[in-house]
C-alpha cells in the first residue's frame, strides 16, 4: 500500500484525479440535487422523423408537355406538336440544372415523344388528303 492512501480504490492514472466528475450542465439553470435535468424539459427536443424535407414539386413545363403531346395526337397536331416539343426541351434542361433532383423527366420525354408522333400522324394526314384530293 503507497504512503497516504486511506481507501481501497486503485491509485489514479497519471494525470487523472480520483475526484468525482460534476454532473452536465443544463443551460441557464442548475441542476437540483440530484444532478437530473429540471421536470419538464432541459434536454432539445427530438430531431423531427424523416428528416429530408418537403418534397420538390414536379417541373410544370414538363407536366404542359405531355399534355399538350397527348392533345398533338387528337386533334391540331401541327400546332400544340411542336409547342410540346419545345417546352419538353426547356424542361429537360432545368431539370439538368437541379442536377436531376427536380421530378419530371420521364414527363417531358413522354411529352417530345408525343409531340413528335402528333406531329408525324398530322402530315402523314394531310398527304393523304392530298392524294386522295388528286385522285378523285
Amino acid at each position: 500500500m503507497l504512503l497516504g492512501m486511506t481507501s481501497n480504490e486503485p491509485p489514479p492514472y497519471p494525470g487523472q484525479s480520483n475526484e468525482p466528475t460534476p454532473p452536465p450542465s443544463y443551460g441557464s439553470t442548475p441542476p437540483p440535487a440530484g444532478g437530473y435535468p429540471p421536470p419538464g424539459g432541459g434536454y432539445p427536443p427530438p430531431a423531427a422523423p424523416g428528416g429530408y424535407g418537403a418534397p420538390l414539386e414536379s417541373n410544370k413545363k414538363a407536366l404542359w408537355s405531355m399534355i399538350l403531346g397527348i392533345v398533338s395526337i387528337l386533334c391540331c397536331g401541327l400546332v400544340t406538336g411542336p409547342i410540346a416539343i419545345v417546352l419538353a426541351n426547356q424542361a429537360k434542361g432545368e431539370i439538368a440544372a437541379t442536377g436531376g433532383v427536380q421530378p419530371g423527366a420521364g414527363q417531358a420525354k413522354a411529352g417530345f415523344i408525343l409531340g413528335i408522333i402528333g406531329i408525324v400522324l398530322w402530315v402523314l394526314g394531310l398527304i393523304a388528303r392530298v392524294a386522295i384530293a388528286a385522285g378523285s
